[in-house]
């Protein structure tokens, strides 16, 4: 019952004015002791707070106050539409988005202006520069102070208490510099974040906020909100399509890049899917609307990628638990270094004390604390405009590590699409189309993949098979389907299958020719009953032009083994798997058995991916480190089961994911370890007494800008 309150309670809010990961959760520790307020998660990478419980708009806003924070309501039902409020944030010029900070740059200028006219320790020169400090770090002394009085410590602590010590100290200048240093660095890290999100959110425009839609006779232009299931949509050639739908009518091309990230234009006719987002080409196309427009496959991308930027990865759990403990100890060595020189070495209490404030400003966690968002936020939303969908930052870290790789054959390594390729009756007195007639009957009830290639090939020859009553249909699971026509049973399965029927025996050369096709990369099936066999029929399923090249491009990345995981038999497997050069083949597995190769793979390499369809490879999938679904974009599935989706139905994704997954895992080590180096290299000019204010702020501001700055090359990884 709990549960159910709760879910029921649940709202989203979008934040604005997140500076860093430090205050997301502070708003979330903030808002989570609001009263009514049963449980707070804030999506930092996504800038969102999802509350259960009841809180108003104005009470969220309050629990923000530190950080001047504004928050609104989100409405996913309205991805389609960009709000009042940011086309009104979009129209802000530069001076009035930014007049604080000049203010008191102004202020400083006049200051160091004074200071050289009048001297350092006019009363003139003293205001200008705390007029400086109090213009430009308002809101920084306002959390200072309110944390210090809570014996809670962040980076805002350690710089309110370096800027009261050098104002007690005389150093004016130097601490009006560092107040306006810092603001312009927590500045720069907003725009850096807020540059990484609008990399997802610009997806949110792709899609035309109106489309022609045709009611009652009449064609009318509306808006996709007021959109209906079962609306006929028209859409016109060079027209982008609006809405998901399926075509009733027309045939044209349709450029679907900014869903699966596909290039390259699909065909679409009547009864095919096509995708609010993509580019119609070429012909004229008339679509009925399947979902509204907050349930379009875009729209669920956004969610999910969304949902993913604020999903924390080892990485970041690890710096925010560092952070924890680190900015005390930087509160206690700063206090050590400003006291012991003087009591036990006779040094000069100004001095030392200078000193210890410059380490209180060097050891702001700036840096480390946006070494892995920003990081997160910026691969994901280049992997979704590929065509990639990461589920969180946790999978964007596995898949870098990833040491093996599972296939599944059907659809995977292999388009997907089999053909019926032989057809050889044993028994002179049954012809052949009825024979065939008989077991399209039988697989026209099955679900597995091959039985289509039957069907098709049927409906071309115009073989009639739908009266044919059948009784007692038996799917039997890895080996066939059996059923009753005319009171006689039929069987149509694997050579496996009818071993295993005791009153069939099977002759050698029969034997051989069965293996034959199996060697040629076919899947052979037999047709018989409980007392003989009756006929073969050979189905290939074409291996994609693209698996040879990824499989050498991932172990040219550093995989180092990749192995197909298939049901089919062992000859075919094999033919496949050397076409394709796959470290290994493992056939002729049930479902159970695949769950089994993929346990056995992990405790071998520790990180295993598994690549299928999202539905028949569900168990492998969710065994696997990281489970990958081909062609996400037209299964609901694929999105949702998946930690990973490709889109659109193309292995050459995979090589890319992995390549962008890698480099995020180096950028993410090399800034953690450059925001400790630069910090080190400060902290050891306090040694010679050589470390000043400015220095130590231009550190701490330099590392944060070139991390964001390194993070951010993420958004520019090509395929």
């Amino acid at each position: 019952m709990f549960e159910e309150k709760i879910e029921i309670d649940k709202n989203v809010y979008r934040v604005e004015g997140f500076s860093c990961a430090n205050c997301a959760g502070k708003f979330e520790r903030k808002v989570k002791a609001i009263p009514g307020v049963e449980d707070a998660k804030v999506n930092f990478g996504a800038s969102k707070i999802s509350v259960f419980g009841h809180v108003s708009v104005e009470e969220l806003e309050k629990a923000g106050s530190f950080e001047n924070l504004k928050v609104r309501a989100d409405k996913p039902k309205q991805v389609s539409q960009q709000t009042v409020e940011e086309k009104q944030e979009e129209e802000v010029p530069f001076y009035k988005k930014y007049s604080t900070l000049l203010y008191s740059a102004t202020y400083l200028i006049l200051g160091y202006l004074s200071s050289s006219i009048n001297g350092e320790d006019n009363l003139l020169t003293v205001l200008l520069f705390l007029a400086s400090m109090l213009v430009g770090g308002l809101s920084l002394f306002k959390v200072g102070f309110q944390n210090l009085l809570r014996f809670e410590f962040d980076m805002k602590t350690l710089m309110t208490v370096a800027v009261i010590g050098g104002a007690i100290i005389g150093e004016w200048g130097e601490v009006a510099l560092v107040v306006i240093l810092f603001a312009i660095s927590e500045e720069l890290e907003r725009f850096t974040m807020d540059k990484a999100r609008n990399s997802i959110r610009s997806l949110m425009n792709i899609a035309p906020k109106e489309a022609l839609v045709r009611r009652n006779g009449q064609e009318l232009m509306i808006h996709v909100d007021n959109i209906s299931v079962g609306d006929i949509m028209i859409v016109r050639p060079g027209q982008k399509i609006a809405m998901d739908g399926v075509v009733i009518s027309g045939h044209s091309s349709v450029n679907q890049a900014a869903i699966t990230g596909e290039s390259v234009p699909i065909e679409k006719e009547i009864d095919d899917e096509v995708f609010a987002g993509t580019l119609n080409e070429e012909g004229l196309l008339e679509v009925e609307i399947t979902k509204l427009v907050e349930d379009t496959t875009i729209s669920k991308i956004i969610h999910l990628v969304e949902e993913a930027q604020g999903e924390r990865a080892p990485s970041q759990a690890f710096i925010d638990k560092f952070a924890k403990y680190y900015t005390p100890t930087i509160m206690v060595v700063a206090t050590l270094v400003a006291v012991l020189p003087p009591i036990f070495f006779d040094g000069s209490w100004e001095a030392w004390v200078y000193q210890g404030l410059a380490v209180l400003v060097v050891g702001c966690p700036c840096a480390l604390v946006i070494s892995t968002p920003i990081s997160i936020v910026s691969a994901i939303g280049n992997a979704a405009k590929k065509g990639v969908l990461v589920k969180g930052g946790i999978y964007l870290e596995e898949i870098g590590s990833l040491q093996a790789i599972g296939f599944d054959k059907t659809g995977t390594l292999t388009k997907g699409i089999p053909a019926v390729t032989d057809y050889q009756v044993l028994n002179d007195q049954i012809a052949k189309k009825e024979l065939f007639s008989i077991i399209t009957a039988l697989e026209y009830r099955s679900q597995h993949p091959l039985a289509s290639a039957i069907v098709k090939m049927a409906e071309m020859e115009r073989i009639k098979y739908a009266n044919i009553q059948v009784d007692d249909f038996t799917s039997i699971t890895g080996k066939g389907v059996k059923g009753i026509i005319n009171g006689i049973t039929y069987y149509i399965g694997s050579p496996k299958l009818f071993k295993e029927l005791s009153s069939i025996t099977f002759d050698m050369k029969f034997e051989k020719g069965v293996i034959e096709l199996q060697n040629e990369g076919k899947t052979a099936m037999i047709v018989g009953t409980e007392t003989e066999i009756l006929a073969v029929i050979a189905v290939a399923d074409e291996v994609r032009d693209s698996s040879e090249e990824v499989i050498q491009q991932l172990h040219k990345a550093g995989i180092k083994e990749t192995i197909m995981l298939t049901g089919d038999n062992q000859g075919t497997a094999n033919a496949i798997g050397r076409h394709v050069g796959v470290s290994k083949v493992l056939a002729e597995l049930m479902p159970e058995d695949k769950l089994d190769h993929i346990k056995k793979l992990r405790e071998k390499y520790g990180k295993v991916a598994m690549v299928g369809d999202g539905v028949n490879d569900a168990p492998a999938l969710a065994a696997s480190t990281v489970g990958i679904a081909m062609g996400g974009a037209g299964t609901d599935t694929a999105l949702e089961t998946a930690d990973v989706a490709l889109m659109g139905d193309d292995l050459r994704k995979l090589p890319f994911t992995v390549k962008l997954s890698r480099k995020a895992l180096n950028i993410i080590k090399a800034n953690i370890g450059f925001a400790i180096t630069i910090k080190f290299i400060a902290l050891l000019l306090v040694i010679p007494g050589w470390l000043t204010l400015w220095i130590a702020i231009l550190s701490d501001m330099g590392a944060t800008i070139l991390v964001a700055l390194n993070s951010m090359r993420l958004m520019r990884v090509k395929e």
